[in-house]
């Protein structure tokens, strides 16, 4: 797993998202008005999501299962992708909480 840390272009915001090893976007956060913002919401994931009850599940509204991990002042710090199943939803949970701690944090700015 990774993190990437990048910029958009549309609001000049700092994002980060949190990869599988097969490139597949788990974890999305919320834009921060600074690099180093991002970067204290990476750390944030890394300690909340040591627990599974920072985590929690939501469905869309088209009917799909996601989840949203949260800090402990209860605010968001990303939400997942949509998933097809509540399984595939668990699983990503456990993703998150077995390796975000082990991964590796890429700043694409720098490119």
């Amino acid at each position: 797993m990774k993190f990437e840390i990048f910029l958009s272009d549309g609001n000049q915001k700092f994002y980060f998202r949190l990869k599988a090893s097969n490139g597949q976007v788990i974890l999305s956060s919320q834009g921060y008005a600074s690099k180093a913002s991002a970067k204290q919401g990476i750390a944030s994931v890394i300690k909340n999501a040591q627990a599974r009850s920072s985590f929690v599940t939501k469905v869309s509204n088209d009917n799909k299962p996601y989840f949203s991990l949260l800090a402990g002042n209860k605010q968001v710090i990303g939400n997942s992708q949509m998933y097809s199943s509540e399984a595939s939803m668990e699983n990503g949970i456990q993703s998150v909480m077995t390796t975000a701690a082990q991964a590796e944090i890429i700043d694409l700015t720098l490119a």
